[in-house]
């Protein structure tokens, strides 16, 4: 799955054209207020509890499961002939949603409450730009990636604190 959401984007970049395409771009400023950023200190990071930790997980997948069909219907209107990239952002949105899945029963199995799905886009301007709909589809991508990467961690951990 890491190497999947390395590959989206990637892809992802390729096609929006400069300066996404350029070699070695990078913008972290970059934040979409209805994402939560998986951005954490290693400290605080291992100072959580088991529920939080899965909580806050299980919220992020929840925003990316709308945040990544959000990004492949721009990426529909923006880059039609881009069958490559769209099946790979429909295919991190099935795995996102997977994981949402997998996460809710290991939060039943430990007695934690499950979070319910809320609308975390909300408003969405319609009328935004295309280079604002590229960006926003680089921080979800990017994003989409880092969460990817806590989610393994954090299963990492539960796997050796509750073997079978």
């Amino acid at each position: 799955m890491q190497k999947n959401t390395s590959a989206l984007l990637q892809t992802y970049l390729q096609y929006q054209g400069s300066p996404f395409s350029d070699p070695g771009f990078s913008a972290p400023e970059l934040q979409l207020s209805s994402l939560p950023s998986a951005a954490i200190s290693f400290k605080t990071w291992h100072a959580l509890e088991d529920g939080e930790r899965l909580n806050r997980a299980q919220e992020a997948f929840l925003a990316l499961t709308q945040h990544l069909q959000l990004v492949g219907d721009d990426q529909t209107d923006l880059n039609p002939d881009s069958p490559n990239l769209l099946a790979q952002l429909g295919a991190a949105r099935l795995r996102a949603q997977g994981l949402l899945g997998n996460m809710a029963a290991i939060m039943s199995a430990l007695g934690l409450p499950i979070p319910r799905e809320e609308d975390t886009l909300g408003l969405v301007p319609f009328g935004a730009s295309a280079f604002e709909r590229k960006c926003r589809g680089y921080v979800v991508t990017r994003e989409y990636g880092h969460w990817t990467d806590r989610a393994v961690r954090d299963l990492a951990l539960l796997k050796t604190k509750y073997p079978e």
